[in-house]
């Protein structure tokens, strides 16, 4: 009878632990921020637009690669699924190529690679 009592006991504890939602009850960092997807895809279009500003207005290629390089540090706070995610590598790629194309002081290339990666940035939305 002990140990029938204990097993129910220990089955009933389990059940009651087992029953809350690890993700529902999951936080973030101290200190951190969390975004919705839709806001980072936003987010990181507006840090595109402002490179692109940067390039018309002939900004100087420290300030373009910052510009870039803040977009790009945002694509790493979309979290949604593995289509997403894949699609986000290929926006990195784009962010990436461009820094490498603004540092060689070649700002019409970084403008096609920006354009790229705002193009496969809208295509992000679709996949939510």
């Amino acid at each position: 009878m002990k140990i029938l009592k204990s097993a129910v006991i220990a089955f009933s504890l389990a059940t009651a632990i087992g029953s809350f939602s690890t993700a529902a009850l999951a936080e973030s960092d101290p200190g951190r921020i969390s975004y919705k997807p839709i806001d980072v895809i936003n987010g990181i279009k507006d840090r595109i637009a402002a490179a692109e500003t940067a390039i018309n207005n002939g900004g100087d290629e420290a300030e373009v690669v910052g510009l870039i390089k803040k977009a790009s540090d945002f694509t790493k706070e979309l979290n949604a699924n593995d289509k997403v995610a894949r699609e986000t590598d290929k926006v990195r790629k784009h962010l990436k190529a461009a820094v490498a194309s603004a540092k060689s002081a070649n700002m019409q290339e970084a403008k096609e690679h920006l354009n790229a990666a705002k193009e496969t940035t809208d295509g992000l939305k679709k996949l939510l």
